[in-house]
């Protein structure tokens, strides 16, 4: 991973699939990079890595969920556009973690954060939420700590 910004990143993936003619890879950067910039200009700030990916993991989340609509629906043209998205979005995330690196970090948040009920799910969540982001389902991270807390 070089020293650039993952905005830098997504503008010269831009311009490659433009140069490409890639209209689909094209169209998912786009979105990505107007997303972005929708949660600039409401915040009136420039977003840094963690928060563009924070973005991004969202906007992937929403795409899963269309997804397990549109198979639902019996529609599965429109769940593969969705997936293909979701393929172009996780380029520019983090690795995902597997599950035992997920679980030795809900370990080690549950140990520093002294919890031991599911009145302490919420410090917890807090305390693996950036660790996370991006690299995890978070619904299922959350799952997870309530278990281990029941």
């Amino acid at each position: 991973m070089s020293d650039e910004t993952l905005k830098a990143r997504l503008t010269a993936a831009m311009k490659d699939a433009m140069r490409a003619g890639d209209k689909d890879r094209l169209g998912v950067i786009r979105m990505a990079n107007a997303a972005i910039k929708q949660v600039e200009v409401d915040s009136r700030s420039e977003l840094d890595d963690a928060a563009v990916i924070a973005v991004l993991d969202k906007m992937v989340k929403q795409r899963r969920e269309s997804i397990a609509q549109y198979e639902k629906g019996g529609r599965p043209e429109l769940a593969e556009k969705e997936a293909a998205e979701v393929a172009v979005l996780q380029e520019f995330l983090p690795a995902a973690l597997s599950e035992e690196e997920i679980g030795a970090l809900i370990e080690a948040a549950i140990a520093e954060t002294g919890a031991t009920s599911m009145q302490d799910m919420g410090k917890v969540m807090g305390k693996l939420k950036p660790q996370l982001q991006g690299r995890a389902d978070m619904g299922a991270v959350s799952g997870k700590i309530k278990a281990r807390l029941s």
